[in-house]
């Protein structure tokens, strides 16, 4: 007798789970701006990257990792300080996989010279992969790469740290880092009294010889389970960048004492944690009173890293949103057939095109720094332009993206809740949106013929994309009058959805003007959906969102 199955048992209309795919070939936009900014001949190496991220395993290990906290055992079983976090078997095989593909330091040669070539679109492309399955671990990932721009400023401990750092390995033992396999590096930088503002830094370096001792505290000191941090404390010379192993020179534990780990709204996965430093051991980075020049090597790194985590979230809510619709039917008819959802998904899948190629022309901009300096002016100012735009955004689509799965988006069982509760974090971090829109400032003031360069270059390659000039000359105008800080938000805005038309226009020429047309020249709804694209547009759009 052929069995039945129950009706209260049997699960009809839903969408398989979206696994098991690459990442990398199923993502058209991606693929065309990695090529367009100089990593065409990597397709092979990030397609196996992207099945590997795609995979259901892969995802799993995402999901164990953000469901079982970090731990912090601040005592030993005798009393002694222990200080250490214990993290879920999933957050170390979240690092050791990233690790092996080089994401903490494949920009960098093994001596501690950038990479060159297309090392920064070629990185970023897995990075942006990799956040669209498990993001919190790539804070001490990012911290890592970024660091060795700071390390610079001390050749000789460079020198000693290289070897180590430079390994595709990641080793989580609790152990001195010269005798380790491979080592992570974070930062320290925000206090309780004065968080952005690092010059009221009151924690405090004495020399011990050639080393120092700090004694102070740091507000907010994520990944402490990493072998060494940069932290900003104050000299007789002024402000001063560090850097801070874990266990001192005699194999000692260092005198961090970490007083808890952050209950945050995402990124759960990582560890955030309050510390005290209790006559520290520490080592200069720099000359002291340069602490901030010093650091800032490694925060422009850390910002390029948000926006491409931002811009890679955003992708995998579109998908998901895509792969829903394709499978749901509603009203006798694919969700992905009704109009309106149509509408609001080309509009979501245009934006995420602009995003993914305005990541890629920054990133093949630290790629040509050194050596072209035109490319070095538009890492300058486009850095905190495009982090102000892009990570801003993507706490929004996400939302967008969990709407379009209805209910099923807003449970914790799904990936979406996860990516919505990470997003702002990028936005806040390395410098929150007023923070930028100053740098942007900054740049426009003190460095003016930087500026202007970037803003030619634009205004020479948009002039055939809709409202661009237009809005170029507005942003002059506003960047540089007397009361700029008062509307810097909007011209930021407005500059970096320039730049990514720009940035489009290699990519999708047609995209291109589209998106300049929908963003800037009828001044873009607060509502994905409500653009008014073509059925045209519509069509192709979704078809290369996800093939």
């Amino acid at each position: 007798m052929r069995s039945v199955a129950s009706p209260r048992t049997e699960v009809l209309n839903q969408s398989p789970p979206f696994c098991d795919v690459d990442l990398f070939a199923c993502d058209v936009p991606l693929k065309e701006a990695v090529a367009a900014y100089g990593a065409k001949d990597h397709t092979t190496e990030l397609s196996a990257f992207g099945k590997l991220w795609g995979s259901a395993e892969m995802a799993e290990l995402g999901r164990l990792a953000n469901e079982n906290l970090p731990k912090l055992q601040t005592f030993d079983a005798r009393g002694f300080r222990r200080d250490e976090v214990e993290f879920h078997p999933a957050y170390h095989e979240l690092m050791a996989v990233s690790a092996h593909a080089g994401l903490h330091n494949s920009t960098w040669a093994s001596s501690g010279a950038a990479a060159g070539g297309n090392a920064e679109v070629l990185r970023a492309a897995k990075f942006f992969i990799a956040a669209q399955v498990e993001t919190g671990h790539l804070c001490p990932i990012t911290m890592t790469r970024a660091s060795v721009a700071a390390l610079a400023s001390n050749e000789a401990l460079r020198a000693r740290i290289m070897p180590v750092l430079s390994q595709r390995a990641y080793d989580p033992g609790f152990a001195p880092w010269w005798g380790k396999r491979g080592m992570t590096i974070g930062m320290g930088m925000t206090e309780r009294q004065g968080g952005t503002d690092v010059r009221v830094n009151i924690s405090r370096a004495e020399r011990d010889g050639e080393a120092y001792r700090i004694i102070g505290h740091k507000w907010f000191m994520s990944a402490p389970m990493c072998d060494a941090f940069l932290v900003l404390a104050q000299t007789d010379g002024g402000l001063t960048c560090f850097f801070m192993p874990r266990f001192t020179p005699d194999g000692e534990i260092n005198a961090l004492h970490f007083q808890r780990l952050k209950n945050k709204l995402g990124n759960r996965s990582n560890a955030s944690s309050e510390v005290e430093f209790e006559a520290a051991y520490a080592l200069r980075l720099g000359e002291e009173g340069r602490g901030v020049a010093t650091i800032i090597q490694m925060v422009s790194l850390t910002r390029q890293d948000c926006a491409i985590a931002s811009a890679g979230l955003m992708r995998s809510g579109l998908a998901h949103a895509l792969h829903h619709a394709r499978h749901r039917s509603v009203f006798q008819k694919r969700l992905a057939d009704q109009p309106l959802m149509r509408s609001v998904l080309a509009d979501m899948a245009l934006q995420v095109e602009a995003a993914t190629a305005l990541v890629m022309r920054l990133c093949r901009a630290f790629d040509r720094a050194s050596t072209d300096p035109n490319e070095n002016a538009t890492m300058r100012l486009m850095t905190p332009v495009v982090k102000y735009w892009v990570c801003k955004s993507a706490p929004a689509f996400l939302y967008e993206a969990m709407e379009c799965l209805g209910g099923n988006g807003y449970v914790e069982e799904g990936i979406l809740a996860r990516h919505y509760r990470e997003a702002p974090v990028n936005a806040i971090w390395e410098g929150s949106g007023n923070v930028m829109c100053l740098d942007v400032l900054r740049v426009m003031t003190r460095e003016r013929e930087v500026a202007e360069a970037v803003l030619a270059d634009l205004e020479r390659q948009t002039r055939e994309l809709p409202e661009c000039a237009d809005a170029l000359t507005r942003i002059r105008v506003t960047l540089q009058a007397p009361e700029a800080e008062s509307y810097a938000r909007d011209a930021v805005e407005q500059l970096a959805l320039v730049a990514a038309a720009d940035a489009l226009a290699p990519v999708h020429p047609g995209h291109a003007a589209l998106f300049a047309q929908t963003r800037l020249a009828q001044r873009h709804s607060l509502m994905y959906g409500a653009s008014g694209l073509a059925p045209r547009d519509v069509e192709d759009l979704l078809a290369r969102a996800l093939p």
